[in-house]
């Protein structure tokens, strides 16, 4: 055997406890062929010298949206402005740069789009914000109007559970009027007199959303080499697209083809698993032993369907919103703060359970295992319930059943998590921008159930690494940072200072943890012979590193081959932290 890559010089975490630390690491056809001493007299066609490099496995973002993230990067990025003021002077350039690109344009109509940009033709897309960016506040409807005209306008919001519209924007949806009856699950946010705010909260999203969507499948490929690419220079190796084909969160009802061209055209530079929303899923015919009408995808396809590199997950089901809309549902009132009455919100579900129920059943029966995004206390109730009922009925699955987010959990719940299997992904992410807000909405009494995570590994329960990208922050080094300090905006720890976890503990939320949470722990997580050759470069390592976050990614490979790599690895240039830092150096070996 001839070797495709030796790594030496290294300091490899493997995440293997029967073999947790190596000092070089064999690859060949894609995989890993071992370790150290397992290597002696094997030639290679390649050695990488790391100079004492620290090596993980991949990083796995086990819930984001990858499609959303990428058409982002190709829309108007709001994301900077801080006050009102600054968001509507974006606008006004955004509707300026546009005009300038297309002089012959009609007013208000807007040019048509560069191909693979993903803007829809006459919209003005927009990104990025969040009112916790502008002190809380809303833009005016007004404003937005005399900035954009006839122009319909969508800007959405950093957690995916609202967006902001014009009047033309609802005017073409039909949803201007006082009349017009708000959607189950969702809310036409209007003042005292009927007339909207330009805020659609939840499902309501989709009354605009239609007119835009769907994406075509070159600027979903696009939008896929772009993010995939981003993911790369962060050290991630394998995601979870939380959500494909319809609903409000999928882009175009054959996303997965999408995906599949991407993919084979070379522009998805990490391996990916997709969760189709269950909205997608339709009653299949055939003979079928349970008693409940299965609901799936055409020839019965389900969880687990596809290849190392691109599969089909969970079927994604919104149960609830989100706690910074405070639309989640919890199961007591949020508290009233900045001159907002929470009187009497506890949030809402996003359909009737009985319906939920009903929907959640039909796709496990037909095999697929579920992932249910429930983020307030009482949509996890739910969640348990609906999973525990058809896991007894129907029996477990391969691919995990989930709980995305999972924010907040009362101590009772734990050990039903764990009991059930269920995994969970809470974002440590989240901090940051909105730990502060969050403290508000919840208080002091119940502020310890949020967003867990000592708890959830002492309990049992598999907790998975992932960042929700682009709601939050999709840096895995940030991401491991806040799981350690759990420190907002304002510095303050979120939440209780007890769920802080580990260094280690932090690495395996988004190694082994996120790799047992996606099924897929017998071919990644870890660095052990026979699994994928997916690994990680860092400039030092994040066990000892006096802050993670200001560690520096100097490759990524995914089966063995770089899908990003620093300049020091193709020369001998310093590459380290300081002037002393690592060296690297690539040799080959061709006798």
């Amino acid at each position: 055997m001839k070797l495709d890559l030796l790594l030496r010089n290294a300091d490899i975490i493997t995440m293997d406890e029967r073999r947790p630390h190596a000092t070089s690491l064999g690859v060949w056809q894609g995989r890993i062929v071992g370790l150290d001493d397992d290597l002696d007299g094997l030639e290679t066609a390649e050695v990488l010298d790391l100079g004492g490099a620290t090596v993980t496995p991949g990083f796995i973002d086990a819930h984001c949206h990858t499609t959303w993230f990428g058409l982002g990067l190709g829309e108007l990025d709001v994301s900077g402005a801080r006050g009102l003021n600054q968001l509507y002077a974006l606008l006004e350039a955004g509707m300026a740069a546009d005009s300038n690109a297309d002089p012959d344009a009609e007013a208000g109509a807007g040019p048509e789009p560069e191909p693979g940009t993903g803007q829809a033709p006459g919209w003005l897309l927009a990104t990025g914000f969040s009112q916790t960016q502008h002190g809380g506040e809303f833009p005016d409807i007004t404003v937005l109007d005399r900035i954009t005209g006839n122009r319909p306008l969508f800007i959405r919001h950093n957690s995916g559970h609202m967006a902001v519209v014009n009047t033309a924007a609802l005017r073409l949806a039909g949803a201007e009027p006082a009349s017009f009856p708000d959607p189950d699950g969702g809310v036409i946010v209007r003042d005292a007199d009927g007339r909207p705010t330009g805020l659609v909260q939840e499902t309501a999203q989709q009354l605009i959303q239609q007119l835009i969507l769907p994406y075509p499948s070159d600027a979903i490929e696009a939008a896929l080499d772009r993010a995939t690419r981003h993911y790369a220079a962060e050290g991630i190796t394998s995601f979870t697209e939380a959500g494909i084909g319809g609903g409000w969160i999928g882009h175009s009802p054959v996303e997965l083809a999408a995906y599949q061209r991407a993919a084979a055209a070379g522009r998805v530079h990490a391996r990916a698993q997709l969760m189709p929303v269950l909205d997608v899923l339709h009653p299949l015919g055939g003979e079928h032993p349970q008693d409940a009408a299965p609901a799936g995808l055409d020839l019965g396809i389900a969880s687990g369907f596809g290849g190392d590199f691109l599969s089909l997950g969970p079927a994604k089901v919104f149960l609830d919103g989100s706690l910074l809309g405070e639309t989640a549902a919890v199961s007591q009132d949020y508290c009233s703060h900045g001159g907002t009455d929470n009187t009497g919100n506890t949030g809402y579900f996003q359909a009737e359970p009985e319906a939920l129920r009903t929907k959640i059943e039909a796709a496990y029966a037909a095999g697929w295992s579920i992932a249910a995004h429930a983020i307030g206390d009482r949509a996890v109730d739910l969640a348990i319930d609906i999973i525990t009922a058809c896991a007894a009925k129907y029996g477990p699955r391969a691919v995990p059943n989930r709980i995305e987010h999972a924010s907040m959990t009362r101590p009772e719940q734990l050990q039903r998590l764990a009991a059930a299997d269920i995994a969970v992904t809470p974002q440590a992410s989240f901090f940051a921008g909105g730990g502060d807000g969050m403290t508000l909405s919840l208080g002091p009494e119940r502020l310890g159930w949020a967003y867990r995570a000592a708890s959830f590994l002492a309990a049992g329960v598999t907790l998975a690494g992932s960042s929700d990208r682009p709601v939050a922050d999709g840096n895995v080094l940030r991401g491991m940072q806040a799981f350690v300090d759990r420190r907002t905006a304002s510095g303050a720890v979120f939440g209780n200072p007890d769920e802080r976890l580990g260094p280690l503990q932090a690495l395996a939320a988004y190694t082994t943890g996120a790799a047992a949470a996606t099924g897929a722990s017998a071919v990644k997580g870890s660095l052990t012979a026979g699994k994928l050759a997916d690994f990680t470069v860092l400039s030092g390592s994040p066990l000892t590193a006096a802050s993670i976050a200001q560690l520096q990614v100097l490759a990524t490979a995914v089966g063995g081959n770089f899908t990003f790599r620093s300049p020091g690895l193709t020369s001998p240039v310093a590459v380290g932290s300081a002037a002393t830092g690592p060296f690297f150096s690539a040799a080959t070996n061709r006798s």
